[in-house]
């Protein structure tokens, strides 16, 4: 319900990026619920971004938060990449990472498992560097406004890459609908839309904070690709489950959409 969502005040103030990157993204030494759908999701960037198909000069990353998981089979495929986030507090985080801080999460053996994925996990610190190497800014962002980087303009890209973020900054369906239209601007014609979202998910937990999220189905998601004016070309659940301490979510939707070329 509406009365129950997360402000975007409280990101800013209560969301702890080092908190999230520990619950969600850790390979620990045994398998886990979050180290297993992080798997799933890795393989399908992989697919997408080996093929061949899905490439070009500049791909956006929208609401990257404090990863850059979703990046590391991008890097391969685009010569620039652009980092965007709402709170200061996530872009901080990632910063640490692309300027090799002490204080920086320790991506290594995500990087490892992607290089795995290609073929030569021991290629994993130059995957790090090509990855520091296309990163060119590292912007704020608000996908519920029209132009979401707005001071910034940038070139339209060819690739849109949207994990994990529409569904917890809208508060509801003609929110998100709206959401993917704002973003359809900043994309040229032919470009892709890459999108993850959660499935029938309506919270999700870092430490004891509780972030609401926008329960949202295949069907709702597909449509409102296809309202934004997007050509659905791939639409597949990832059927893996968080830890129940962490989220209720149904799985999630990997997707691939295409805007017309006019």
């Amino acid at each position: 319900m509406e009365s129950n969502f997360t402000t975007k005040d409280v990101y800013l103030n209560h969301f702890n990026p080092r908190t999230y990157l520990q619950t969600y993204y850790t390979f620990g030494p045994g398998p886990s619920n979050e180290s297993q759908i992080l798997m799933h999701i890795l393989k399908k960037l992989s697919e997408t971004f080996s093929s061949g198909r899905v490439k070009g000069d500049l791909l956006i990353d929208i609401g990257t938060g404090p990863t850059i998981y979703q990046l590391l089979s991008a890097c391969e495929s685009f010569k620039e990449i652009v980092a965007s986030d709402y709170s200061d507090h996530n872009r901080e985080e990632f910063n640490h990472w692309l300027k090799k801080e002490p204080e920086a999460f320790d991506w290594s053996s995500v990087v490892k498992y992607v290089c795995e994925l290609e073929g030569d996990r021991e290629k994993w610190t130059e995957k790090e560097e090509k990855l520091r190497k296309r990163v060119k800014q590292v912007l704020k962002c608000d996908i519920t406004q029209s132009q979401p980087l707005d001071p910034v303009s940038l070139p339209q890209a060819d690739c849109l890459l949207v994990t994990y973020c529409l569904e917890s900054a809208c508060k509801d369906l003609p929110t998100y609908d709206q959401a993917l239209k704002n973003l359809s601007s900043l994309l040229k014609p032919g470009g892709f839309l890459v999108i993850l979202s959660a499935l029938k998910c309506s919270y999700y937990m870092v430490g004891d904070q509780r972030f609401s999220n926008l329960f949202l189905t295949q069907e709702e998601i597909k449509a409102a690709i296809e309202k934004a004016g997007f050509i659905s070309e791939q639409s597949e659940i990832i059927p893996e489950l968080y830890s129940r301490a962490y989220t209720d979510n149904e799985g999630a939707l990997y997707s691939v959409g295409r805007k017309p070329n006019k």
